[in-house]
């Protein structure tokens, strides 16, 4: 197989971490490879991509959100275990 065969796939502009310790638990999002902002729910990815300068489409598609630790529905420390 030579490299011309090889499908390129772009990295996601939006990484969300797995859930992190607090009152309410919360979770990183990173915006093209940089610390961003906190999420508490899936609204406030959207709403950080909102303030970065543009809209995510699809929360499942891994081209626009990479999750980190759990998808979109994992937002607390018990779901984990």
């Amino acid at each position: 197989m030579t490299e011309g065969t090889i499908p390129y796939i772009s990295p996601a502009r939006v990484t969300v971490l797995g859930v992190q310790p607090g009152d309410p638990p919360f979770r990183i999002v990173e915006i093209d490879g940089e610390v961003f902002s906190t999420a508490r729910s899936m609204t406030d990815v959207l709403l950080s991509a909102a303030a970065a300068g543009f809209t995510i489409h699809d929360l499942d598609d891994p081209g626009e959100v990479r999750w980190v630790g759990g998808g979109k529905f994992h937002w607390s420390l018990a779901e984990a275990s």
